[in-house]
């Protein structure tokens, strides 16, 4: 099954006090070299994004993120398990787990 880990965090909170870059790439190859890893990336802070509506056939197009939340996912990765509980141990281990909140969702 694969599994979908977004990496979350709180607007305003500032990433360079807890540079976690290297605890980060070194769990991704760890997970790559064991085969549960498929992809990940991080993202661009949610005020470079561009939110899409289509309405009466017109798009809409709003500057920003479009969830008006404090929380905003900062990454995501892709992995293949066996079972829900070695999806959450891979979120469990991630780094990111230390500092923000990492939502496990299995794909379709």
């Amino acid at each position: 099954m694969r599994y979908l880990l977004m990496l979350c965090g709180s607007v305003g909170d500032d990433p360079l006090e807890t540079d976690i870059t290297e605890p980060c790439r070194a769990w991704g190859e760890e997970m790559t070299r064991r085969g549960l890893r498929l992809n990940g990336m991080g993202l661009r802070p949610p005020e470079s994004a561009t939110t899409v509506r289509v309405r009466g056939g017109e798009a809409l197009l709003t500057d920003g993120p479009f969830a008006e939340t404090k929380e905003q996912i900062g990454g995501i990765n892709i992995i293949e398990c066996e079972t829900r509980e070695q999806a959450v141990e891979a979120a469990r281990t991630h780094p990111w787990a230390a500092i923000g909140t990492i939502e496990v969702r299995e794909l379709l």
